[in-house]
């Protein structure tokens, strides 16, 4: 038997909305659709098939939102690592078309359907900044908010001048600002979309891993502690907790981990001082660095850190260090939260859709995007697990294929975390 693990400590498990009960699943189940996986993949897909009236029960080894889904920044960022231009070349002019309407549609979809259902979860939309400290990264800002012009998006190129005006600080010379963007809490929101999916049909079981997958007949037979499930279809949207459930996929992503050191509400003076319209902003360095102020006028700052699970704010000292050299009026300031957890990156950078067997659908990668990019892939993966094969979804399906001495890329990973800081704190 398992036992569920209490949440990680963080801002979010001390202020989000209470959660919906998720019961572990203690009796055999027959249904259409079994999700592995209760973060925001396999919860808006479980909750857009439910809308569609087919049977879809999730699998969560914790609580929804217990991973990355209810521990990241809160962003909701539009678009993918790459730029359309790229898209468009890796992909083609269908596909690569497709994929950037989609991508760059993620943030207005999300925000809809927390609308729609009304899902507390303290959600604005006051854009997204990817800003800039060097002249080359400036140079490809620029450049990536011309393609999106040019496709008629609301994007536009901020100057030195503006971006002081925007964050505070003189720290940055370049920007995109995509007004699509936005926040939210995330831990909230990940409860929300399960309470969404379950009162829509969709049955959500916490404490229940999946501890094996196989075939039995026409079916595919799951093995929790308590019950076996029997399904037609299975999706697995595991994403950076991904194990050996099938085989192979977890040497086609790295986990790594994505850190957040949070301050006591700011004062309004010191709040006013720092991002007064509230936009997200991620920085074009080497290592992301990421940052908001929340509805409760807390600083949040993120960023790569240590390649293992941390307990306390002095882990994570460096992005306070940083903060106050943004805002040195930050000294002095409390830090109350310092957390981590772990996502999934790809080798290409981008999400990961694979069907290894008939009836077998599977969704990772989202390469720190999650947020708004999980939830609409939820809709895509739901029309195509209802209307099967013939069903066009807009990201490419791909063959599994494990990453070369996959084993030594964490070593590679801290590795470069530690460079690229060395490099981003020299503007290099």
């Amino acid at each position: 038997m398992t036992t569920r693990l209490p949440l990680p400590p963080s801002l979010y498990a001390d202020t989000a909305v209470a959660p919906v009960a998720t019961p572990p699943l203690d009796v055999d189940k027959t249904v259409s659709v079994a999700i592995v996986g209760g973060g925001y993949t396999g919860l808006s897909t479980a909750l857009h098939l439910a809308e569609q009236g087919v049977e879809a029960l999730v699998l969560e080894a914790q609580e929804p939102g217990w991973g990355a889904s209810g521990n990241n920044g809160g962003h909701t960022n539009p678009g993918l690592k790459h730029d359309p231009d790229q898209i468009e070349a890796d992909f083609g002019t269908d596909l690569g078309r497709r994929m950037i309407d989609f991508s760059y549609g993620t943030t207005n979809f999300t925000h809809d359907l927390i609308r729609r259902y009304q899902i507390p979860c303290e959600a604005r939309q006051n854009g997204t900044l990817r800003a800039a400290y060097n002249g080359a990264s400036a140079a490809a800002i620029e450049n990536t908010a011309q393609q999106c012009i040019r496709r008629g998006m609301p994007v536009s190129f901020l100057n030195r001048e503006q971006l002081r005006e925007m964050t505070g600080t003189d720290r940055y010379i370049g920007a995109m600002l995509d007004t699509r963007g936005g926040d939210l809490h995330p831990l909230s929101y990940a409860r929300g979309l399960a309470r969404a999916a379950i009162s829509a049909g969709a049955k959500v079981f916490g404490e229940t891993p999946a501890l094996s997958l196989r075939r039995e007949g026409t079916r595919w037979r799951i093995e929790t502690p308590r019950a076996i499930v029997h399904t037609e279809k299975v999706l697995l949207a595991t994403n950076g907790f991904t194990d050996d459930l099938w085989p192979a996929l977890r040497r086609t992503i790295v986990p790594v981990f994505s850190s957040i050191a949070a301050t006591a509400p700011l004062s309004d003076a010191i709040a006013r001082s720092i991002m007064p319209t509230r936009p997200v902003l991620y920085e074009s360095g080497h290592i992301t660095v990421y940052y908001r102020i929340d509805q409760q006028n807390r600083l949040l700052m993120g960023g790569r850190g240590p390649m293992r699970w941390i307990k306390s704010p002095n882990d994570v000292a460096y992005l306070m260090r940083y903060a106050e050299r943004l805002w040195p009026q930050l000294k002095g300031v409390a830090w109350t939260h310092g957390w981590n957890s772990r996502l999934a990156i790809t080798v290409d950078h981008y999400p990961h859709v694979h069907e290894p067997a008939e009836n077998i659908l599977i969704s990772l990668g989202c390469n720190g995007r999650g947020v708004a990019l999980s939830t609409a892939m939820g809709a895509q993966l739901a029309r195509r697990l209802i209307g099967g094969p013939k069903v066009e979804i807009d990201m490419p399906i791909t063959g599994i294929k494990p990453m070369p001495m996959h084993a030594f890329w964490p070593i590679g990973v801290t590795t470069a975390v530690i460079a690229g800081r060395v490099r981003d704190r020299l503007g290099i």
